[in-house]
């Protein structure tokens, strides 16, 4: 039932990355992850009542509001990259990146991973060099980086670095705190987000079917969160993150069915590598 839970979460991770990704390329980052997070914390709201009694201490709302800002600049940075970016190469390198830091946290707590762990590790480095390259033949049209990291993988590695924390901190949060830790964690991303639109004067207005991705897109992240919650707390911690991070599976799927993206050879391996990487350190967890 756990690895269902965190295969749940990676399925709708999956799926709210690709429509937050999709909304971005027709409007600004700041008004969709607005919208989003605002309509993921209002399902939120009005789904406690119907859910068992729960008391939140100071420390599970305290590592809720940590969860908020990694959370929050994460997926912020994570639309960003999406919609400057290939969908199929940003998606799994935020995720090697959010699955690794973990495992890198319980290393310097005395953890040990195994050497399938250790070598799925390598291999995610591996996956992030592939994505980047870029062949001759795509021409002067293709965006060429001149030996740069491609248009948004730079921002993806900054992004699962802080998805990576957001993961960590959410598992520290009590099985008593319930839905409490989202609460405030969403809460806090919704007033942060807030502010940086008054601060640059940012309108948030958006056309119809842009609010309807965004608040779609809301939604489903929140339920992955929930799904993440509910299995982090009751399962090992680097098997389900793990898990949870096999999201760039459905949104890779999704960009070649909607967008028929196409990747060259070394970045259909990078690709190949991250997805098998992280396979293999959840299997190393095991």
């Amino acid at each position: 039932m756990i690895y269902l839970l965190a295969l749940g979460s990676a399925l709708l991770y999956g799926a709210a990355d690709f429509t937050g990704g999709l909304a971005t390329r027709r409007c600004a980052t700041v008004p969709v992850v607005i919208l989003s997070q605002l309509s993921g914390l209002i399902f939120l709201l009005l789904l406690l009542p119907l859910l068992p009694d729960s008391s939140p201490s100071r420390t599970d709302m305290l590592w809720g509001i940590a969860a908020g800002v990694t959370g929050g600049v994460g997926v912020g940075l994570l639309y960003r990259a999406l919609a400057i970016g290939t969908m199929a190469v940003v998606a799994p390198t935020t995720a090697v990146c959010a699955v690794a830091i973990p495992v890198m946290v319980s290393v310097l707590l005395g953890e040990r991973p195994g050497p399938v762990a250790a070598a799925g590790i390598a291999l995610g480095i591996v996956s992030i060099v592939l994505v980047s390259r870029q062949t001759a033949s795509e021409g002067p049209g293709a965006n060429k980086t001149g030996g740069k990291l491609p248009p948004g993988v730079g921002t993806a590695l900054i992004s699962g670095v802080a998805i990576g924390f957001f993961f960590l901190a959410l598992a520290q949060t009590r099985p008593e705190a319930g839905m409490w830790p989202l609460v405030a964690s969403r809460l806090l991303s919704v007033v942060l987000f807030g502010g940086l639109a008054v601060v640059s004067r940012q309108s948030v207005r958006m056309p119809r079917r842009i609010v309807v991705l965004a608040s779609v897109c809301g939604v489903i992240d929140m339920l992955a969160n929930a799904l993440y919650l509910l299995a982090a707390r009751a399962g090992p911690l680097s098997l389900v993150v793990t898990l949870s991070s096999l999201y760039p599976a459905s949104t890779v799927l999704l960009a070649r069915v909607v967008l028929r993206e196409r990747l060259n050879f070394w970045q259909i391996t990078g690709v190949g590598c991250a997805l098998v990487a992280v396979v293999l350190i959840v299997g190393g967890g095991s």
